[in-house]
Order: structure tokens, then C-alpha cells, then sequence
């Protein structure tokens, strides 16, 4: 308490001096008609920037809802149309002399919309997390893409979150191929840049150009076949390679990566106890 007296004391003329200006402003406001317009003015201009201020403040918070609802419906849509390409699958004979109709095994699969709320970009090994879990239908080893392609793999998965672990991590390998010619190779991240990967074991004789469009292959049971991995940024082969140095540019751009897809394939767990079986 003392410490504020002491202070106001020795402020005392600055304070005087404000209090007279702010006395013989109003009193200026007050009597003269021309100096009053230009304050009522100027003061309306001023409230008016504020309150323009705010509106756009609760705009953006209104944003990121409206982005969370879109993600949702458009998660719910695509769920539709996969619904009513499988339908329609059903309405062609697989053969001339058959009667039987059934939709393609591979085919059957549904998407979980999501969030990312962490992620990482600049780690050799990166991951990213997603604000669904186990209640919401999420698995180890499905597959996560977005609206510009594919994401990664589900790794670990809580009761309320998941962890991914996305193709900027070399833990993993996508099976991809041409979208022109179906030849397929792996895609693996070599820890360098967030925008891209390199495609391997594409032989020398495999006509390939920059600019062509590299997609799942579906031998990743993770991944549906077609969903877009990215574009050829460079190619090189020596006279002694016998395989490709492809660099692909990545369709996703994991920086502002906001919102996902995880594929819920129905048929997963029967495939893979399959081929483990197939194994032993």
C-alpha cells in the first residue's frame, strides 16, 4: 500500500495533467457543435473497428466448428456412395450363366471421420494422433486417409484416441502402382522432406514420366486400391541400375493436415487370419 502512495505521489503532475486535459476536452465536445461531430465520429469509427474485431474472432472459432461438422458429413457421404457402388456391383452378373450376386470382398469397407489434435513433420520418425479410439470403432492396422490421399496406419489405439503412424515414417511400406500402367512398387519416406517419398523396385523397363500419378495398389490391406498417393517429381537410373530412383511428390501436405478418414475395412481380420494361417 505504501508502495502505490509513494507511486501516486510521484506521479502526482502527470496525473493532474491528464485529468485537465480529459476536463477541458469534454468541455470542448460539449460546447462546440463542430469538435462534438468530429468526436462522435471518430468514436463511432472506433467502436465500430472493435465490434468488427470480435465478430471476426467468434467467426473463426465458428469456422473450425463448421470444418468439424463438413468433415463429418462428408465422411457420411462417402460411406453412401460406397454403399450404392457396392449395391449397384450386385446388380451385374459375375459370369453370362450365372445368377448369382455378391459384392467384391475387397470392396466392403467403411470410413470413420476424425481429427488430428498432434502431429509431427520434422522427426525421423513421425507420428500423429487422432481425437477417436477404441469406442468410436477405431483398430490397430486400419488405414487412415484424407481428402488429397492417402495418411498412414493406425499403430496404437486408447479408448478415446489412436495413434498413427503416417508415411512420413519409415516404419512403413505402401504398396502403390501407376495409375497408367498398374505397375506397382513400395513407397518408403527416407526421412528427409515432409513432401516427399520415394517409390522402389520399378525395373528399368518400365515406362514411366514426370507428372505420372501414383495410387494405392490394394495389395496393402489397409488401403482400398485407388486412393491417391502423389505425382513423379524426378526419376534417375544408371547403365548399371536395374531399378528406378523415383522421387514422388505426396498428395497429402501433412503441415496443415486437419481432418481424416479412417478406412474401417470389414473384411480385414478374416484376410489376415487367412494369411497367417497360410504362413504356418
Amino acid at each position: 500500500m505504501k508502495n502505490l502512495i509513494n507511486f501516486f505521489i510521484q506521479y502526482s503532475v502527470v496525473f493532474l495533467f491528464l485529468f485537465l486535459e480529459i476536463i477541458s476536452l469534454a468541455l470542448i465536445v460539449k460546447n462546440q457543435e463542430y469538435q462534438k461531430s468530429v468526436f462522435l465520429s471518430s468514436s463511432n469509427s472506433m467502436v465500430s473497428g472493435m465490434y468488427e474485431w470480435s465478430n471476426s474472432v467468434v467467426e473463426f472459432f465458428k469456422l473450425r466448428a463448421a470444418n468439424d461438422n463438413l468433415s463429418e458429413e462428408n465422411t457420411s457421404l462417402k460411406n453412401q456412395i460406397i454403399n450404392l457402388q457396392n449395391t449397384l456391383s450386385t446388380l451385374k452378373p459375375e459370369a453370362t450363366d450365372s445368377v448369382h450376386f455378391r459384392i467384391p470382398p475387397e470392396m466392403e469397407y467403411q470410413f470413420i471421420s476424425a481429427k488430428v489434435i498432434n502431429s509431427s513433420t520434422n522427426k525421423l520418425q513421425n507420428y500423429i494422433t487422432l481425437n477417436k479410439g477404441a469406442v468410436d470403432g477405431i483398430k490397430i492396422d486400419m488405414g487412415v486417409i484424407s481428402d488429397e490421399g492417402v495418411v498412414g496406419i493406425v499403430k496404437t489405439v486408447s479408448k478415446r484416441f489412436s495413434v498413427v503412424i503416417p508415411i512420413l515414417n519409415p516404419k512403413i511400406e505402401i504398396s502403390c502402382k501407376f495409375k497408367r500402367n498398374n505397375y506397382s512398387g513400395g513407397l518408403l519416406w527416407s526421412g528427409e522432406d515432409y513432401r516427399y517419398a520415394n517409390l522402389t523396385d520399378i525395373a528399368r523397363h518400365v515406362e514411366l514420366a514426370l507428372g505420372d500419378t501414383i495410387i494405392t495398389s490394394g495389395l496393402t490391406s489397409a488401403f482400398p486400391e485407388g486412393i491417391p498417393v502423389g505425382n513423379i517429381e524426378d526419376f534417375k537410373i544408371k547403365e548399371s541400375d536395374a531399378y528406378y530412383r523415383i522421387k514422388v511428390k505426396l498428395a497429402v501436405n501433412f503441415r496443415t493436415l486437419s481432418h481424416v478418414k479412417v478406412i474401417n475395412y470389414l473384411n480385414f481380420q478374416e484376410q489376415k487370419d487367412l494369411e497367417n494361417k497360410s504362413e504356418e
